[in-house]
């Protein structure tokens, strides 16, 4: 080739050239964009994927509180059941508990000694076994101060000395607890 036959191709050239080189950048771009793009869509991909478990624990972390929340609830009512169940039960054998009482002082009275040893055996094993199951005997002296709180008044009477007034001055009958809570208030008397 002459250069004259150069020269004439030689700007066609240095033009195609030019149009390649302006392709190839145009094509680099076009890849950069479309990597961007993809790392964008990855970024956002992640981001979502993070959004999503952190929802999921939230989720995870509300159920465990609330299952907490019903065992320890359940737990507590089965507790209330068992003790509203034996307090039905002690209610029902108070009266049997103060007539054994009110029978063991007129057995006393009388002189058949193995008769009252005998009665008075199955008395404390019958007590005893209340008090295994929480029973208490709430405790009551003549002379302690009247508490609406705790006492029962039935009835009051002149105080025989000045020191019992306002004070209680006899328990006609003996009230009782079942753990904490009193189930038959101790019924008595009070001086004025």
């Amino acid at each position: 080739m002459s250069k004259k036959e150069e020269n004439k191709k030689g700007p066609e050239m240095d033009q195609n050239l030019g149009e390649n080189e302006i392709d190839q950048k145009e094509m680099r771009e076009d890849v950069t964009t479309e990597e961007a793009r993809s790392e964008e869509a990855e970024i956002d991909e992640v981001e979502q994927l993070k959004n999503e478990v952190q929802k999921e624990k939230d989720n995870f972390l509300r159920l465990f509180a609330e299952f907490e929340n019903y065992k320890k609830r359940t737990s507590r009512e089965r507790i209330e059941l068992f003790s509203t169940a034996n307090r039905e039960l002690m209610l029902a054998l108070l009266p049997v508990l103060d007539d054994f009482e009110r029978g063991l002082n007129e057995i006393e009275k009388s002189s058949d000694g193995p008769l009252f040893e005998g009665m008075k055996l199955i008395y404390n094993k019958f007590k005893n076994t209340l008090t295994q199951k929480g029973l208490k005997e709430v405790e009551v002296k003549t002379g302690d101060v009247f508490d609406a709180e705790i006492h029962e008044a039935i009835s009051q009477i002149p105080a025989p000395d000045k020191k019992l007034k306002g004070k209680i001055i006899d328990v006609v009958e003996k009230g009782y607890k079942l753990g904490d809570t009193i189930i038959r208030y101790p019924k008595v008397v009070m001086g004025s």
